[in-house]
């Protein structure tokens, strides 16, 4: 993150931050930190693994991730 109170100095982490809250953070009252926890680590799982990302071919970063790595393998087997 960049400095404080500048969101434009990471764009891209303060639009993450906004997803997380509006989908999970702000649907619902907390029982405490544990509990915010507990959710903020499936809601992880769920956003890499299964959440459709429109800026990616409506596919998971996961599915993109494997696909990238597969293709360096590829690459360096040929090498």
């Amino acid at each position: 993150m960049g400095s404080r109170g500048d969101s434009y100095d990471n764009a891209m982490a303060e639009a993450l931050n906004s997803v997380y809250k509006a989908e999970l953070i702000d649907r619902r009252e907390w029982s405490g930190l544990i509990e915010v926890m507990a959710e903020t680590s499936k809601w992880i799982r769920w956003y890499n693994r299964q959440r459709l990302h429109s800026a990616i071919g409506y596919r998971p970063p996961f599915e993109l991730q494997a696909e990238w790595t597969n293709q360096g393998a590829a690459a360096s087997v040929a090498a």
